[in-house]
Protein backbone atom coordinates (compact mmCIF):
# COMPACT_ATOMS: atom_id res chain seq x y z
CA UNK A 1 0.00 0.00 0.00
CA UNK A 2 1.09 3.62 -0.30
CA UNK A 3 2.87 5.21 2.64
CA UNK A 4 0.07 7.69 3.34
CA UNK A 5 -2.44 4.83 3.52
CA UNK A 6 -0.14 2.93 5.87
CA UNK A 7 -0.16 5.87 8.29
CA UNK A 8 -3.92 6.19 7.98
CA UNK A 9 -4.47 2.50 8.72
CA UNK A 10 -2.17 2.79 11.74
CA UNK A 11 -4.59 5.38 13.12
CA UNK A 12 -2.07 8.24 12.91
CA UNK A 13 -4.15 10.66 10.87
CA UNK A 14 -6.30 11.02 7.78
CA UNK A 15 -4.51 10.40 4.49
CA UNK A 16 -4.52 14.13 3.78
CA UNK A 17 -2.80 14.95 7.08
CA UNK A 18 -0.52 11.92 6.70
CA UNK A 19 0.79 13.28 3.39
CA UNK A 20 1.95 16.42 5.19
CA UNK A 21 3.63 14.38 7.92
CA UNK A 22 5.49 12.34 5.31
CA UNK A 23 6.54 15.38 3.28
CA UNK A 24 8.02 16.95 6.42
CA UNK A 25 10.54 14.09 6.65
CA UNK A 26 9.30 12.52 9.89
CA UNK A 27 8.89 9.00 8.45
CA UNK A 28 11.58 6.36 8.00
CA UNK A 29 11.15 2.97 6.33
CA UNK A 30 13.86 0.43 7.21
CA UNK A 31 15.98 3.32 8.45
CA UNK A 32 15.65 5.31 5.23
CA UNK A 33 13.81 8.63 5.33
CA UNK A 34 10.93 8.82 2.83
CA UNK A 35 9.15 12.02 1.83
CA UNK A 36 6.98 10.62 -0.97
CA UNK A 37 3.46 9.82 0.31
CA UNK A 38 2.88 7.59 -2.72
CA UNK A 39 5.91 5.40 -2.04
CA UNK A 40 4.92 1.72 -1.89
CA UNK A 41 5.50 -0.03 1.46
CA UNK A 42 4.67 -3.35 3.14
CA UNK A 43 3.80 -2.58 6.79
CA UNK A 44 3.66 -6.26 7.74
CA UNK A 45 7.27 -6.81 6.62
CA UNK A 46 8.98 -3.42 6.88
CA UNK A 47 9.86 -1.33 9.92
CA UNK A 48 8.16 2.04 9.60
CA UNK A 49 8.82 4.73 12.20
CA UNK A 50 7.35 8.16 12.95
CA UNK A 51 9.80 10.46 14.75
CA UNK A 52 11.84 7.34 15.49
CA UNK A 53 8.97 5.39 17.05
CA UNK A 54 7.58 2.28 15.28
CA UNK A 55 4.06 2.46 13.95
CA UNK A 56 1.71 0.22 15.85
CA UNK A 57 -1.82 -0.66 14.88
CA UNK A 58 -4.24 0.95 17.36
CA UNK A 59 -7.02 -0.90 19.09
CA UNK A 60 -9.97 -1.01 16.64
CA UNK A 61 -12.57 1.66 17.33
CA UNK A 62 -16.22 1.29 16.30
CA UNK A 63 -18.72 3.97 17.34
CA UNK A 64 -22.34 4.59 16.37
CA UNK A 65 -23.49 8.21 16.51
CA UNK A 66 -27.00 9.59 16.31
CA UNK A 67 -26.21 12.68 14.24
CA UNK A 68 -28.68 15.48 14.87
CA UNK A 69 -29.84 17.87 12.17
CA UNK A 70 -27.73 21.01 11.95
CA UNK A 71 -24.47 19.13 12.57
CA UNK A 72 -22.05 18.60 9.68
CA UNK A 73 -20.02 15.49 8.86
CA UNK A 74 -16.68 17.27 8.74
CA UNK A 75 -13.46 17.77 10.70
CA UNK A 76 -13.67 21.45 11.47
CA UNK A 77 -15.69 24.12 9.66
CA UNK A 78 -14.58 27.62 8.61
CA UNK A 79 -18.11 28.89 9.26
CA UNK A 80 -18.07 27.67 12.86
CA UNK A 81 -20.86 25.12 12.49
CA UNK A 82 -20.97 22.22 14.95
CA UNK A 83 -19.38 19.03 13.61
CA UNK A 84 -19.62 15.36 14.51
CA UNK A 85 -16.16 15.66 16.14
CA UNK A 86 -17.57 18.26 18.54
CA UNK A 87 -20.14 15.68 19.63
CA UNK A 88 -17.90 12.62 19.85
CA UNK A 89 -14.83 14.32 21.28
CA UNK A 90 -11.30 12.89 21.67
CA UNK A 91 -10.81 9.14 21.35
CA UNK A 92 -7.75 6.88 21.87
CA UNK A 93 -7.16 6.91 18.09
CA UNK A 94 -7.89 9.12 15.11
CA UNK A 95 -11.26 8.14 13.63
CA UNK A 96 -13.42 8.98 10.64
CA UNK A 97 -17.04 8.60 9.51
CA UNK A 98 -18.11 5.87 7.10
CA UNK A 99 -19.93 7.90 4.47
CA UNK A 100 -21.76 11.13 5.22
CA UNK A 101 -25.08 12.58 6.30
CA UNK A 102 -25.75 16.11 5.11
CA UNK A 103 -26.45 18.95 7.52
CA UNK A 104 -30.24 18.62 7.34
CA UNK A 105 -30.26 14.81 7.68
CA UNK A 106 -30.22 13.06 11.05
CA UNK A 107 -29.70 9.49 12.13
CA UNK A 108 -27.19 6.68 12.29
CA UNK A 109 -23.57 7.43 11.38
CA UNK A 110 -20.75 4.92 11.91
CA UNK A 111 -17.29 6.07 12.99
CA UNK A 112 -14.15 3.94 13.01
CA UNK A 113 -10.37 3.80 12.67
CA UNK A 114 -10.62 0.51 10.75
CA UNK A 115 -10.29 1.44 7.07
CA UNK A 116 -10.75 -2.17 5.90
CA UNK A 117 -14.13 -2.37 7.68
CA UNK A 118 -15.08 1.08 6.39
CA UNK A 119 -14.33 0.15 2.79
CA UNK A 120 -16.42 -3.00 3.13
CA UNK A 121 -19.42 -1.02 4.41
CA UNK A 122 -19.10 1.79 1.86
CA UNK A 123 -18.32 -0.30 -1.23
CA UNK A 124 -21.49 -0.80 -3.34
CA UNK A 125 -20.24 -4.31 -4.22
CA UNK A 126 -20.88 -5.34 -0.59
CA UNK A 127 -24.55 -4.32 -0.95
CA UNK A 128 -24.84 -3.30 2.71
CA UNK A 129 -28.35 -1.89 3.06
CA UNK A 130 -29.10 1.57 4.41
CA UNK A 131 -32.61 2.24 5.70
CA UNK A 132 -34.15 5.70 5.96
CA UNK A 133 -37.37 7.30 7.13
CA UNK A 134 -38.36 10.26 5.01
CA UNK A 135 -41.31 12.61 5.38
CA UNK A 136 -42.44 14.05 2.05
CA UNK A 137 -45.13 16.34 0.79
CA UNK A 138 -47.46 15.97 -0.90
CA UNK A 139 -48.16 12.29 -0.14
CA UNK A 140 -46.78 10.21 -3.03
CA UNK A 141 -49.12 8.39 -5.36
CA UNK A 142 -48.99 4.64 -5.93
CA UNK A 143 -47.32 5.23 -9.29
CA UNK A 144 -44.61 7.36 -7.65
CA UNK A 145 -43.96 4.68 -5.04
CA UNK A 146 -43.72 2.10 -7.80
CA UNK A 147 -41.10 4.22 -9.57
CA UNK A 148 -38.99 4.11 -6.40
CA UNK A 149 -39.39 0.34 -6.30
CA UNK A 150 -38.35 0.02 -9.92
CA UNK A 151 -35.44 2.49 -9.81
CA UNK A 152 -35.44 5.92 -11.42
CA UNK A 153 -33.30 8.56 -13.10
CA UNK A 154 -32.04 11.09 -10.55
CA UNK A 155 -30.07 13.24 -12.98
CA UNK A 156 -26.34 13.70 -13.67
CA UNK A 157 -26.47 10.47 -15.66
CA UNK A 158 -27.30 8.42 -12.54
CA UNK A 159 -30.05 5.83 -12.16
CA UNK A 160 -30.96 4.21 -8.86
CA UNK A 161 -31.34 0.50 -8.25
CA UNK A 162 -34.75 -0.72 -7.03
CA UNK A 163 -35.52 0.36 -3.47
CA UNK A 164 -37.68 -1.34 -0.87
CA UNK A 165 -40.43 1.13 0.03
CA UNK A 166 -42.99 0.95 2.83
CA UNK A 167 -45.50 3.77 3.36
CA UNK A 168 -45.97 4.67 7.02
CA UNK A 169 -48.37 6.91 8.87
CA UNK A 170 -49.39 10.30 7.55
CA UNK A 171 -47.48 13.12 9.25
CA UNK A 172 -50.18 15.64 8.34
CA UNK A 173 -52.98 15.75 5.82
CA UNK A 174 -50.45 17.07 3.33
CA UNK A 175 -47.46 14.78 4.05
CA UNK A 176 -46.51 11.13 4.52
CA UNK A 177 -43.67 9.16 6.11
CA UNK A 178 -41.96 6.51 3.96
CA UNK A 179 -39.41 3.88 4.95
CA UNK A 180 -36.85 3.26 2.19
CA UNK A 181 -34.12 0.64 2.05
CA UNK A 182 -31.36 1.07 -0.52
CA UNK A 183 -28.08 -0.72 -1.28
CA UNK A 184 -26.28 2.26 -2.78
CA UNK A 185 -24.71 5.45 -1.52
CA UNK A 186 -24.99 8.05 -4.25
CA UNK A 187 -24.53 11.67 -3.19
CA UNK A 188 -27.74 12.95 -1.52
CA UNK A 189 -29.50 9.95 -3.02
CA UNK A 190 -32.76 9.94 -1.05
CA UNK A 191 -33.30 13.67 -1.52
CA UNK A 192 -32.57 13.39 -5.24
CA UNK A 193 -34.99 10.46 -5.56
CA UNK A 194 -37.76 12.56 -4.03
CA UNK A 195 -36.86 15.58 -6.14
CA UNK A 196 -37.05 13.42 -9.27
CA UNK A 197 -40.66 12.62 -8.31
CA UNK A 198 -41.52 16.26 -7.61
CA UNK A 199 -41.80 15.65 -3.87
CA UNK A 200 -40.48 17.92 -1.11
CA UNK A 201 -38.44 16.35 1.71
CA UNK A 202 -39.68 17.66 5.05
CA UNK A 203 -37.49 15.42 7.25
CA UNK A 204 -34.95 12.66 6.61
CA UNK A 205 -33.43 10.21 9.09
CA UNK A 206 -31.21 7.13 8.62
CA UNK A 207 -32.42 4.42 10.98
CA UNK A 208 -30.36 1.36 10.04
CA UNK A 209 -27.09 0.31 8.38
CA UNK A 210 -26.95 -3.37 7.56
CA UNK A 211 -28.24 -5.17 10.67
CA UNK A 212 -27.45 -2.30 13.05
CA UNK A 213 -30.44 -0.15 14.02
CA UNK A 214 -30.41 3.36 15.46
CA UNK A 215 -32.80 2.13 18.13
CA UNK A 216 -33.24 4.36 21.18
CA UNK A 217 -29.93 6.20 20.78
CA UNK A 218 -30.80 9.85 21.44
CA UNK A 219 -29.62 12.67 19.15
CA UNK A 220 -26.00 13.57 19.84
CA UNK A 221 -25.27 10.34 21.75
CA UNK A 222 -22.62 7.75 20.90
CA UNK A 223 -22.33 4.05 21.67
CA UNK A 224 -19.78 1.36 20.69
CA UNK A 225 -20.75 -1.46 18.36
CA UNK A 226 -19.18 -4.66 17.07
CA UNK A 227 -18.60 -5.15 13.33
CA UNK A 228 -20.58 -8.39 13.32
CA UNK A 229 -23.69 -6.45 14.42
CA UNK A 230 -23.62 -4.60 11.08
CA UNK A 231 -22.67 -7.27 8.54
Amino acid sequence: MTLDRALSRAGIASRTVARGIIASGRIQVEGRRLTDPDAWVEPARQRITLDGKPLSRPRPLYLALHKPTGVITSHGDPDGRKTIYDLVGPQPSWYFPIGRLDQDTSGLLLLTNDSVFAERIANPVSKVTKTYRVCVEPPPTESQIERLRQGLDIGRGEHTAPARVRPERAATAASLWLELEIKEGKNRQIRRMMEALGLKVVALERIRIGKLALGNLVPGAVRPFKPETVL
